[in-house]
């Protein structure tokens, strides 16, 4: 293990047609990985990320089987090339099942079970349109707070992802949505912008699916983690089957705290962290939170490499 170094794996949205597919040709274990989760999903989750439709890889219940199951096959990966292992883990949103998965407290068949049941209790729980998220960028996390406050006007919503100083997403109602853009845009904000997501993820809109997703989750064997995972809900390591379970379920309905579990993971002497798994979203927004941090990514077969010897440096 090394005290210096965390792995952090991506959400929902870094998914992208032909994903992985030259670490796949390197790495028998990936595709390996692909078809163990494929036995749960019922289809062919490796042809499906090779090979598309786009707008299928986007559907909620589609996306975040496929990402979680793309994050552990690059972890799996990681573990074959090196024996270096992070002190700490850490996943954004949809990421910290992957975090979990990867950290041996669930299985690679529970996680994938449960991530397609979570997609699919977010579908529902607001469809048709009725439910819209939007960026914001340059405004301070306490303005847009009140911001989205004077818009709700009888609707919801919220300030859901704090994902860098400046850089925070809103969900709620599509039209409360739309009231805090502008309102956001009058108060100064450089950019705000509505998502192509249909579901409001991490907003109160999503309470009544939670109470589905804890019938699932406590229906799981949830394990000690291995290796520490910092939540999204507080930014804290919950190391009990109990409490994580618990985190799972509350982390539905609640704002993802990003800044907070990368500013806790620096805190625990991480100065070095891995984005696990496709893009790299997550590098420019760890950077932009604690900037002597040295961010790497796995993204395609020349990142991991330059990945692990970097890495390889650091035990030296």
């Amino acid at each position: 293990m090394n005290k210096q170094l965390a792995f952090v794996f991506p959400g929902q949205g870094s998914q992208s047609v032909g994903m992985l597919a030259d670490l796949g040709a390197a790495f028998p274990v990936v595709k390996s990985t692909f078809d163990e989760a494929s036995e749960v999903f019922g289809r062919d989750m490796w042809q499906l990320a090779q090979q598309g439709p786009e707008q299928e890889l986007a559907q909620t219940e589609i996306t975040q089987p496929i990402m979680l199951i793309a994050g552990v096959a690059v972890w799996r990966a990681w573990c074959q090339a090196s024996d270096v292992r992070p002190a700490v883990m850490a996943g954004h949103s949809l990421g910290e099942y992957t975090a979990y998965v990867c950290s041996e407290a669930i299985s690679l068949a529970d996680g994938v079970a449960l991530v397609k049941r979570r997609g699919e209790l977010m579908r529902d729980a607001c469809p048709g349109g009725q439910g819209k998220m939007a960026a914001i960028l340059g405004m301070e996390d306490a303005a847009l707070i009140e911001v989205c406050a004077q818009a709700a006007q009888g609707e919801v919503v919220q300030a859901v992802n704090f994902n860098a100083p400046g850089q925070i997403v809103i969900a709620g109602h599509s039209t409360a949505v739309d009231r805090a853009i502008e309102l956001a845009k009058q108060a100064g904000a450089r950019k705000a912008m509505a998502l192509a997501v249909s579901v409001p993820c991490h907003s109160d809109l999503m309470r009544a699916a939670s109470e589905d997703l804890a019938a699932q989750l406590f229906a799981t064997k949830i394990r000690q983690p291995l290796i520490p995972v910092v939540n999204n809900i507080d930014a804290r390591v919950e190391m009990s089957p109990e409490a994580i379970r618990e985190k799972l379920i509350i982390q539905l309905y609640s704002p993802v705290l990003w800044v907070d579990s990368v500013k806790t993971m620096a805190e625990l002497g991480v100065k070095s962290m891995v984005e696990c798994g496709p893009g790299k979203v997550l590098c420019g927004m760890n950077k932009r939170i604690v900037r002597e941090l040295d961010v790497l990514s796995t993204q395609d077969k020349a990142a991991f490499d330059a990945t692990l010897e970097a890495v390889s440096a650091l035990q030296q």
